[in-house]
């Protein structure tokens, strides 16, 4: 098993990067291929505790910054994201794990690998967790602008998933919209459940940001554009939920001991809601395995992200996918697109 990860990406530079990498290295024994700048890679690799890692490092001696668009991306034929795509394009890595430039990465991948048949556009999707376990939130910014047709293979592509590698038969899929009733939301939305109620999908209906973490749909589709604020909302919340808690109980002498003594479920708690350790997005209907980790990701969530990429291999979710989708777009099954 090879995995080939961006070492250029992300927000803190090659050393989290790296030290993630080796991490995932020494935990799932799987072989990790660092795409960068090869002296800058180095020197980090050298300077961090790598025994028994199995790690090696494959030169690109371009990278591409967060806010680089799309004329200076294509313009780069050596960045670490098009030399990663390649490694899997070309078979020498299984899957390919970046925290770069989001847009970049789907674009790259999209050209270098291609879209699985019957998808226009791969979808970035992610699991949440719920009160009554996990929800595949799908799209969560591949695609700020989306057709109806998007949007139900979304749903298809989400369903093969939940029932692939999480285990769940027929599972409840759901649009994201501003209220419940089939008569709200925008044309797009409209046009989406109108398809979604045709189709042999287990559709649930509209639901509304608020349902989200409740459990009540296993599956959730929407637009990149609204998936992506949703999911900032939602990490922001938690983030000044847990600092302003934090600033309340240092006032208090009492508030300290009752934090002391709930630090333990706390902790439980956090573990379940940090991205970090949920590793990455994965980009459904690639014909490739492409993880795309948080900018912002510590050592910890991209050895996770290694981890999710190297599931997916295993448990040869793309296989599924491609089979699962053929059969749930054919126009007996009653799937408009």
């Amino acid at each position: 098993m090879k995995v080939a990860v961006d070492a250029m990406g992300g927000d803190f530079g090659p050393r989290v990067i790296v030290e993630g990498a080796i991490r995932a290295s020494q935990e799932y024994k799987a072989e990790v291929l660092l795409v960068g700048k090869e002296d800058l890679i180095k020197k980090e690799f050298d300077s961090l505790p790598h025994s028994q890692a199995k790690v090696a490092i494959i030169n690109a001696s371009e990278s591409i910054d967060m806010e680089e668009g799309l004329l200076s991306i294509r313009r780069k034929k050596k960045s670490s994201i098009r030399v990663g795509t390649e490694l899997v394009k070309s078979k020498e890595a299984d899957a390919f794990v970046s925290t770069g430039n989001t847009a970049a990465i789907v674009y790259i991948s999209k050209k270098v690998l291609g879209a699985l048949q019957g998808v226009e556009r791969p979808a970035l999707s992610l699991l949440v967790p719920t009160l009554k376990g996990v929800t595949l939130l799908t799209d969560v910014g591949a695609n700020v602008n989306c057709k109806p047709q998007h949007l139900v293979q979304f749903a298809v592509m989400g369903k093969v998933f939940m029932e692939s590698v999480m285990g769940l038969k027929n599972p409840r899929v759901a649009l994201m919209s501003v209220g419940e009733e089939e008569i709200k939301g925008n044309d797009l939305t409209k046009e989406v459940h109108e398809r979604l109620v045709a189709s042999s999908l287990n559709f649930i209906g509209n639901v509304e940001g608020k349902d989200i973490y409740s459990g009540r749909a296993d599956v959730i589709v929407s637009d990149g554009f609204t998936g992506n604020i949703a999911l900032k909302v939602s990490e922001g919340v938690v983030e000044t939920f847990f600092n302003m808690a934090r600033a309340e109980i240092m006032k208090n002498l009492f508030a300290k001991i009752g934090f002391i003594l709930m630090k333990r479920n706390v902790k439980k708690i956090y573990k379940k809601i940090d991205y970090a350790e949920y590793g990455g997005a994965h980009l459904l209907g690639l014909n490739g395995v492409c993880i795309i980790g948080h900018g912002r990701s510590n050592p910890n969530a991209v050895k996770n992200a290694v981890r999710v990429a190297r599931e997916f291999v295993l448990q040869k979710v793309q296989e599924k996918i491609q089979i699962e989708l053929a059969k749930s777009l054919e126009p007996s099954l009653g799937m408009k697109v």
